[in-house]
């Protein structure tokens, strides 16, 4: 992917992708306020998820622990990645094992981290997508730009036409006549997925968490499919970003009063699925339990920037984004955009690595809406401001930029008061010549200085470069008499 400046004007050129992303998050951030103003704690709650999660990733290590020992006294076995290569690994080693060659995924977000469906395509195992929007993806080979949303960037007579081109290729075909009509779409996408259900002996899923004291994995899903995958596959392999973790039941009780509403704009989520290891007879015989670090230990070792860990993917942040509103989220290149992405995305990955990771916390206008909007209060603004001197510090020792040569000149010219005094004459003088030349020399006067290439260009590309003093205040001063 380019650097998201690059990304983002490709985006903000496509029309058509900017009305379906208003008229999707500005129904989004209407439900949200409806149902989080009918709760008079919001912000105790607010404040108990952040302390919670705080809390808990000061001791993640023995909460670790006590869910891995919880998991496997119910029959689970438990598997430590380090990384996408050897989480990708595990679960392709378990798919050979048992010969299957699909299977079937629901909250899929940590698998499309590490690439899954391509590691497991590489094995001869193909992987279903079976949330709807996960679908609509993956059959029009595109990306996912939304965390709850994958495909919010199509508008339903898009999705009409990708269910008629690509179904039949993938299994059971678009009904004929298939019109673009919701309940219809809705229903097609029912009829080619419960033959995938009904066929798979592996499902793969994530979690939105993880309880440590029992051992359980919790899901809440809108659909049915996430109830699907977890109860009808012989065999069920779910990676859990080690994150995730929340040590008691009754922590779990703040984040499921905090996510629907923070999310989809709901009270409570239709389907909350729960499971602990094994239980004869009922469910998958099988369950694997990937702990997942690909980069969470060196966000925690960052003491600004761990608390982008507090994260329980509820998308509240990009509904208020200005910046994503306009550009989507493939500009982000990654399978976390928007506002939480731009931080998230280096703190895993590490700054000083690509110029498109680097370019991710300049990717905000820091208004401040995200902190406003977050239910575990992450304050993004100060973490983007915080990784954008990480991404300065990565690059220094190499030739200097334009923008580093103009703030060294400005340095040296302020810290010397003679030197100060000989810029203000100078400034005068630029202002009296242009005042005087400058429509003859420059077609647009001083408006056209903005557009010259100079250190500052980025800046005065949407503003007028101010018009130089023609006295400074020295000046005034002494002529004054004062």
């Amino acid at each position: 992917m380019p650097a998201f400046p690059a990304a983002a004007r490709e985006a903000l050129a496509d029309t058509q992708l900017r009305r379906n992303l208003a008229h999707a998050t500005g129904t989004i951030r209407a439900k949200r306020a409806a149902v989080v103003g009918e709760v008079a704690e919001w912000e105790e709650l607010r404040l108990a998820g952040a302390a919670i999660k705080d809390n808990t990733l000061r001791r993640l290590d023995e909460h670790l622990l006590t869910l891995e020992a919880a998991l496997q006294a119910r029959g689970a076995t438990v598997h430590w990645a380090r990384d996408a290569r050897e989480a990708c690994a595990v679960v392709a080693g378990i798919a050979r094992g048992h010969g299957v060659d699909e299977v079937v995924k629901v909250k899929s977000m940590v698998t499309q981290e590490i690439g899954l469906n391509e590691a497991l395509a590489e094995h001869g195992v193909t992987a279903w997508e079976t949330d709807l929007a996960e679908l609509i993806v993956q059959l029009g080979d595109d990306l996912p730009s939304h965390i709850l949303v994958p495909a919010i960037h199509r508008n339903r007579a898009e999705i009409r036409e990708i269910f008629r081109r690509e179904m039949a290729g993938a299994g059971r075909p678009a009904p004929d006549g298939l019109t673009d009509d919701p309940a219809e779409l809705a229903g097609a996408a029912r009829l080619h997925l419960r033959e995938k259900f009904l066929r798979a002996r592996m499902a793969v899923s994530g979690a939105n968490f993880a309880v440590a004291e029992s051992g359980t994995l919790v899901v809440v899903e809108s659909e049915g499919n996430g109830r699907m995958c977890l109860t009808l596959p012989e065999v069920l392999v779910s990676v859990v970003g080690i994150e995730k973790v929340v040590p008691t039941w009754a922590d779990l009780d703040v984040f499921l009063q905090l996510l629907p509403r923070s999310s989809t704009g709901e009270r409570m989520n239709p389907y909350t699925s729960t499971w602990s290891g094994v239980t004869p007879g009922d469910g998958p015989q099988e369950v694997h339990v990937v702990l997942l670090d690909n980069g969470r230990t060196r966000a925690l070792a960052d003491e600004v920037g761990r608390q982008a860990l507090r994260c329980i993917r509820c998308s509240a942040c990009l509904n208020v984004c200005p910046v994503y509103e306009r550009t989507g989220g493939h500009a982000y290149g990654s399978v976390y955009p928007g506002p939480i992405g731009a931080i998230l995305n280096p703190l895993l990955k590490g700054v000083g690595v690509d110029e498109q990771t680097d370019s991710l916390p300049y990717a905000s206008s820091l208004c401040g809406a995200c902190f406003e909007a977050c239910p575990v209060r992450i304050d993004i603004p100060e973490v983007l401001v915080h990784l954008r001197s990480r991404v300065v510090d990565a690059h220094r020792g190499g030739p200097p930029k334009p923008e580093a040569l103009a703030m060294k000149t400005a340095s040296w010219v302020l810290s010397d008061a003679r030197r100060l005094g000989f810029a203000e004459r100078g400034l005068g003088v630029a202002n009296r010549a242009l005042t005087r030349f400058g429509r003859g020399l420059l077609p647009g006067g001083r408006r056209a200085l903005s557009r010259l290439p100079w250190p500052g260009s980025l800046w005065t590309n949407a503003r007028d470069l101010p018009a130089p003093p023609r006295e400074s205040f020295r000046a005034w001063w002494r002529r004054a008499g004062k």
